[in-house]
């Protein structure tokens, strides 16, 4: 064989290399479109919502979040904020994982992103649970046991989610991060 032809050969055979690569990113990508891409509708009852506008439930940017509000008035050190934080992305995860396992993968698939911000008092905690739960959000209230450093009973955290980002951001927006 002249040497030429190895080269169109080997040529051939990497471009056919590349090519199949091609094909097979754009079957993956197609078939994960189609495993995770929801429908405003089928979001509506991952949600269980049946008000407010198509980007209000689905979200323009269609990423999924969790935000976790701490109150800044009980002066928890940081330790404390870290167990309580957990306790509500895990009560958190369990409400979501029971009632809506579409909202669950949606959120898993964005990576599972999770965002700390401060609370003044439990009258702001309340108020977010209020309008969080109005526009159909996942919460968990998280009440300390008082065996460490402070009161038994007291709201510690607040999670809000995993949802919709831009409908979290509706409700938390406004909040400083931790």
């Amino acid at each position: 064989m002249p040497p030429d032809f190895r080269m169109e050969s080997l040529f051939g055979s990497v471009g056919l290399g590349i090519l199949a690569g091609v094909g097979c990113g754009i079957l993956l990508g197609w078939h994960l479109c189609g495993q995770f891409g929801r429908s405003s509708h089928n979001m509506k009852a991952a949600l269980g919502s049946s008000s407010g506008s198509e980007s209000s439930v689905m979200g323009e940017s269609g990423e999924f979040k969790m935000i976790l509000v701490v109150r800044t008035d009980l002066k928890m050190g940081k330790g404390k904020v870290a167990a309580q934080c957990s306790h509500a992305a895990v009560s958190a995860y369990k409400q979501v994982q029971r009632r809506n396992p579409e909202l669950l993968k949606q959120w898993e698939y964005c990576g599972q992103p999770k965002v700390v911000v401060k609370a003044p008092d439990e009258d702001c905690l309340l108020e977010l649970l209020t309008h969080a739960k109005v526009v159909g959000l996942p919460v968990s209230l998280i009440q300390d046991a008082g065996r460490t450093q402070i009161a038994p009973g007291s709201q510690t955290v607040l999670g809000v989610g995993p949802g919709p980002a831009d409908l979290i951001d509706k409700v938390t927006g406004h909040l400083k991060l931790y």
